[in-house]
């Protein structure tokens, strides 16, 4: 690429699912970035990128396994070569699995691990790589209830979330003073999903008092961040309907 100056900043959303990833990603079009948003299947983003880009955005829609190494060296790579200087990375693949200790399985168990704390140490280093010599950028890693307490059933989910806050607070300190914003995001309740919605339906009843995280609030939040000004950086924030309880 010729100079990095004549291109807009980009925002990689790791994990654009349909709702968090998704709303992250339009939030940040609007604000004239690039948004690259990566699944494990690229068709299911088609979605994503038409909306983005009837708003008048730009965005690309990559197939990419965050758990893959390779993949993910050659994701920044590309993306630095290519399309423009990753100023954001947002890590939101969720991975929640429930299964009771005697049932969770040495592959369920090692997947979930994949794909919440190496796929998100992965992407970390790959984005602290990109951004250390501009002494610029914002990671966001998205957290969940089990990044601080782990619950009967989720065993495997928590064990994982519990090792992404802890990357999360290693890069925060070691990056921090370098010019990059690291932050780790706890979602603490149902967020507007179809899921919630067939299998909740009383918790996703309660959308109409705002009982339920709409993802484009979610969105909001994160935007939010990444604008802080480096006097007064966040590093942790939870996130809950005020009908929740913690």
């Amino acid at each position: 690429m010729a100079n990095m100056q004549d291109v807009p900043p980009v925002a990689v959303v790791i994990g654009a699912g349909d709702a968090t990833g998704s709303g992250v990603a339009r939030r940040f079009a609007r604000e004239g970035f690039t948004v690259v948003a990566t699944r494990r299947n690229a068709d299911a983003l088609i979605p994503l990128r038409e909306a983005i880009e009837a708003e008048g955005g730009i965005a690309h829609a990559l197939a990419c396994d965050a758990r893959n190494e390779d993949a993910m060296v050659e994701l920044f790579e590309f993306i630095e070569r290519d399309i423009g200087p990753v100023e954001v990375v947002i890590f939101n693949i969720g991975a929640n699995v429930m299964f009771s200790i005697t049932e969770t399985s040495a592959r369920v168990y090692k997947k979930v691990w994949e794909m919440a704390a190496f796929a998100g140490f992965l992407a970390g280093r790959e984005a602290a790589k990109v951004m250390l010599p501009r002494n610029k950028g914002t990671i966001i890693f998205t957290g969940a209830t089990a990044s601080l307490r782990g619950g009967s059933g989720f065993s495997a989910f928590a064990s994982a979330k519990f090792a992404l806050r802890a990357l999360a607070q290693s890069m925060a300190r070691e990056l921090g003073s370098q010019g990059i914003h690291v932050a780790h995001s706890i979602i603490d309740g149902a967020i507007d999903t179809a899921f919630i919605q067939e299998n909740f339906p009383d918790k996703y009843a309660t959308k109409a008092q705002a009982g339920i995280l709409d993802p484009e609030h979610i969105a909001e939040q994160y935007w939010q961040i990444h604008s802080q000004p480096k006097d007064c950086w966040t590093h942790e924030f939870d996130l809950r309907p005020w009908q929740e309880t913690f």
